[in-house]
């Protein structure tokens, strides 16, 4: 995980992670907005809060990404990532597929192991 493609890991819907990259952008894109909630509440101001509004609505795209290669990783389609719409349990089974379960070994039709890749 030395050379990670940011750019790739947040931007792209093709391809596949593992749960290592898939933590680092998860944690990535919630620490960016969490910074400015906190800065505008820090110093009381409006203006802050509307600006971290804007950024929690930008990492929308890299948070579906993620999420979305995850869901590939795992040998599923992208739009399981709609199971968190499920009351009560989707948020709990998309946390248990992305974040804890294994991705199916070998490649998939979504594209080669990433832990097979250098």
């Amino acid at each position: 995980m030395e050379n990670i493609d940011w750019q790739y890991l947040l931007f792209s819907f093709e391809g596949r992670i593992n749960r290592a990259k898939y933590w680092l952008g998860v944690v990535a894109v919630a620490i960016v907005p969490w910074l400015f909630f906190m800065l505008a509440i820090a110093v009381n101001s409006t203006f802050l809060y509307w600006i971290a509004v804007l950024v929690s609505l930008i990492t929308i795209w890299p948070s579906l990404a993620i999420h979305i290669k995850r869901w590939h990783d795992r040998g599923k389609s992208g739009w399981w990532i709609l199971i968190v719409f499920v009351p009560f349990i989707g948020w709990i089974w998309a946390l248990i597929e992305t974040g804890f379960l294994p991705g199916t070994p070998g490649p998939n039709e979504y594209g080669p192991d990433p832990l097979l890749i250098p």
